[in-house]
């Protein structure tokens, strides 16, 4: 089990025990701050995050920018990976495809899921995350495909 999922679910079910989840995750990776993520739902094969409209995302056509879109979606694709791979293995992301599918102007909400389930882990491979972004009204305005690229630990 992975450092992140163990402090999670250490702390999921604590008076803002996600809030500090969030918190910790950003103080590893400083750049996830800039889009104030709160982890909703964190295990194996799944990650739910939630992003609040305000003003350090938007574009200059006051909807969230297509890059803080990304970056939410790396951190939930790469959250659930992290809670997914074996501990005798590492991930990396290696690419990433989007869809752009409309104008983004509420809360923002990202599932992270794999492409494949039951992946079968090897010493090297390419494993496949989804990432779906809805608006408050449950509709999708963004998808992305992560390649990790994940390998046996030395």
């Amino acid at each position: 089990m992975s450092q992140a999922l163990k402090i999670w679910e250490t702390l999921e079910n604590k008076p803002a025990g996600k809030w500090t989840f969030s918190k910790m995750l950003c103080l590893k990776a400083p750049y996830f701050s800039s889009i104030s993520p709160l982890f909703e739902q964190l295990q194996p094969s799944l990650c739910i995050i939630r992003m609040k409209k305000h003003r350090a995302v938007l574009n200059h056509l006051g909807t969230v920018h297509a890059i803080a879109m990304c970056n939410m979606a790396e951190l939930a694709g790469g959250t659930m990976t992290d809670a997914t791979v074996p501990s005798t293995h590492r991930w990396i992301p290696k690419g990433m495809t989007v869809e752009y599918l409309k104008k983004a102007k509420t809360d923002l909400t990202a599932t992270a899921t794999p492409v494949q389930a039951n992946f079968v882990w090897t010493n090297s491979s390419e494993y496949l995350v989804n990432v779906e972004i809805t608006d408050e009204a449950q509709q999708p305005v963004f998808r992305a495909v992560i390649t990790m690229q994940v390998s046996a630990k030395k």
